[in-house]
């Protein structure tokens, strides 16, 4: 087995791509893109801190929560978290940031790739209220690259499939699981009292 270091190594292992995969990647968002967007609830956010490790992170809300404001820009609200702000803290040191959009049910995914400014104006926020309350910030992504990327890993993986979903009695509960990670004395966080910190921490 020998490292592959370069590129030319590794087109010597998987070749050349087609013109159509090259072609289909778009510098806007057009309207098959803006459709995906708008049926999408789940996004995975991937941003690169300055240290060099990358970092990906799940968002999810209603459909269409991430906005398409014109063709090479989308908003983004951030939602009450853990206030590690790991993502923000990223795109200070380096605005480069890659979003996959996955619809349920759906086997291909949107990615988008571009920068993005973490932003605090009133009127955007404005645009995002939830039971009331509003993104403490809202990132609005600069679109450099977008497509449509293939169903072979949904197929593979039969993520949708009912018959492949895993009970979660196979794991540990979450407050569980963190209290032996960080070898806590207190008594683990019960599934109840994790799904009441949830519906009080949500928005």
């Amino acid at each position: 087995m020998a490292r592959i270091d370069t590129l030319e190594s590794l087109r010597a292992v998987y070749g050349q791509p087609s013109k159509r995969v090259i072609d289909k990647q778009l510098s806007r968002l057009d309207p098959h893109c803006r459709t995906f967007i708008s049926l999408s609830p789940f996004c995975v956010l991937a941003t690169q801190g300055a240290d060099g490790l990358g970092d990906a992170t799940p968002r999810g809300e209603h459909p269409g929560f991430v906005a398409v404001l014109n063709d090479n820009t989308l908003a983004l609200p951030d939602r009450p978290g853990n206030n590690r702000l790991d993502t923000l803290s990223n795109i200070i040191a380096n605005p480069a940031v890659g979003i996959l959009f996955m619809i349920p049910g759906f086997s291909e995914t949107l990615r988008v790739n571009g920068t993005a400014d973490i932003r605090d104006d009133e009127d955007l926020k404005a645009r995002f209220p939830i039971n009331g309350r509003l993104p403490a910030t809202v990132l609005v992504v600069h679109v450099r690259e977008a497509y449509l990327h293939c169903a072979k890993a949904f197929m593979r993986s039969k993520l949708w499939d009912p018959s492949s979903q895993v009970e979660r009695s196979r794991m540990p509960p979450l407050g569980q699981i963190i209290k032996e990670q960080i070898a806590d004395e207190a008594p683990a966080i019960s599934e109840e009292q994790m799904q009441e910190i949830y519906a009080r921490t949500m928005y």
